[in-house]
């Protein structure tokens, strides 16, 4: 043995009381702060890189400030986009601390999938020590710092063996990380961060309002089909020969799937036209679409619904609304039928015929027109973080903030519903389901990402360079 017997180097009973004596300074001198372990659950097959993480649970554990003078002092950077922030502190935690009081919640996280985790590390690497990208919340400054490097042999094998970790943390860049911690103050920080899509609500649905017009004589009161055909690849055009007299009807095909072709399930008037002779038809042809076989009928009225004028195209419609023709049609009268568009703004764009109806002579009141199926009152409130699922596209995303705005002058207030992690884009007209709180709001409109920064400048800076400078055509610095 090269080394004196006599002489230890360092005891077991000498390296506990150094510990001791460490941990009893960081909690005289120290500042409470909260470990925030990284949790991976989607990282690229290729190169590994973490493309979805969450920040779900918080350790309490003290900590010795090292910079006690303040962050570092080039922490702010003007960068070509703009100005940027990167404080930074320099953290002593106690090993032993650390190994005690946090490993073994770890280790529990661990030891099988928790909420559809799997994680890309090893068990000795995710829970022996604090690693990189992981966060701390420092209470003094209210700000989440991400650890960049972790020191574990410093001081140097003092009596052979190491007690602290030293931490050296970066001011956190939020990049739409979930973070749901519980603790109000640690979750309140990046409420308003990150990329935020703003989604319209229809808080009450308004119903459209149509009003029916009757035609003259020779109209196209509809076509029928006699056989559907198949083999279509796309719809047919609808060609009718030109009126003689009056305005030209124009139709269009609908398809549908039918062992594994299309073929023609309806015809729609777009236009019933007028002036057609019933002793001289015209011709309607399919023409076109790539399948055979389709053969229509049609038939020549007078006095049906030729036009419906949408006065009030409503809004809130999660799907086509059905369209009633009520009121009087007089003996061997019929009433019309119709199918509607929609718009994107979910209201009434116009009315298709399947059928123009007639109206006899003598009817003195014009039939009014009805559209049903108008989607309910929105209920309840989007509670923070929780899954909403939109229930025509599927998109699911986490809520950010649920802004019901108070308007004495609107019947329909605005309502805003901000998210985050969005599995794909919310559809107009359907309607916002909340996994926690069952709140239901109709999709009116939608607000392409924006990130929010809280802690740069650039708007300001903007603002103020607006102010200064004349970009517009011409020269920016003035004229002679």
């Amino acid at each position: 043995m090269p080394l004196n017997p006599f002489f230890l180097q360092g005891s077991k009973n000498e390296q506990f009381l150094v510990q001791d004596l460490i941990n009893e300074q960081l909690k005289i001198y120290g500042v409470e702060i909260f470990y925030l372990p990284r949790k991976i659950f989607k990282t690229d097959n290729i190169i590994r890189e973490v493309q979805s993480s969450k920040f779900d649970d918080s350790f309490a554990i003290e900590a010795y400030l090292n910079n006690f003078d303040g962050y570092n002092p080039n922490s702010d950077l003007m960068t070509k986009f703009g100005l940027r922030l990167t404080n930074e502190v320099s953290l002593t935690i106690s090993k032993e601390r650390f190994e005690e009081f946090i490993t073994p919640f770890l280790e529990g996280i661990t030891s099988g999938i928790k909420d559809g985790l799997i994680t890309d590390y090893t068990f000795e690497d995710l829970v022996n020590r604090p690693k990189e990208g992981d966060l701390i919340y420092f209470p003094l400054g209210e700000r989440l710092f991400e650890i960049k490097r972790v020191e574990s042999e410093k001081p140097f094998y003092q009596l052979g063996k190491n007690y602290t970790y030293e931490l050296s943390c970066e001011l956190y860049e939020y990049e739409n990380e979930l973070i749901e911690t519980s603790i109000d103050e640690v979750d309140n920080t990046v409420e308003d961060q990150g990329y935020i899509t703003t989604v319209n609500l229809v808080g009450t649905a308004v119903t459209a309002i149509g009003i029916a017009g009757i035609g003259v004589t020779g109209m196209i009161g509809f076509i029928s089909v006699v056989n559907d055909g198949s083999g279509y690849i796309t719809a047919p055009s609808v060609e009718i020969s030109p009126s003689p007299y009056g305005i030209n009807a124009e139709a269009i095909a609908i398809t549908t799937s039918k062992g594994g072709s299309k073929s023609i399930k309806e015809i729609r008037l777009t236009n019933p036209g007028n002036g057609y002779d019933p002793e001289s038809p015209p011709l309607v042809i399919l023409k076109g679409g790539g399948g055979t076989g389709a053969a229509v009928t049609f038939g020549i009225v007078a006095n049906g619904i030729s036009t419906v004028f949408v006065s009030e195209r409503g809004k809130g419609y999660s799907v086509e609304p059905e369209i009633t023709f009520t009121g009087p049609h007089g003996i061997g009268g019929t009433s019309a039928s119709g199918k509607v568009i929609l718009n994107d703004a979910t209201g009434v764009e116009s009315v298709q015929f399947l059928n123009t109806g007639y109206y006899p002579i003598g009817i003195v009141d014009t039939p009014t027109v009805e559209f049903s199926g108008i989607s309910t009152t929105g209920i309840g409130t989007y509670l923070y973080n929780e899954v909403v699922t939109g229930s025509l596209s599927g998109t699911t995303a986490r809520v950010r903030n649920f802004k019901k705005r108070v308007d004495i002058d609107n019947v329909n207030p605005p309502i805003e519903l901000q998210v985050s992690l969005n599995s794909g884009k919310f559809s107009a007209g359907e309607v916002v389901v909340g996994s926690i709180s069952s709140a239901r709001y109709v999709v009116d409109s939608y607000t392409d990402d924006s990130f929010e920064e809280p802690f740069d400048s650039n708007k300001e800076i903007e603002s103020e360079a607006d102010s200064l400078l004349d970009f517009t055509e011409g020269n920016p610095f003035g004229d002679y």
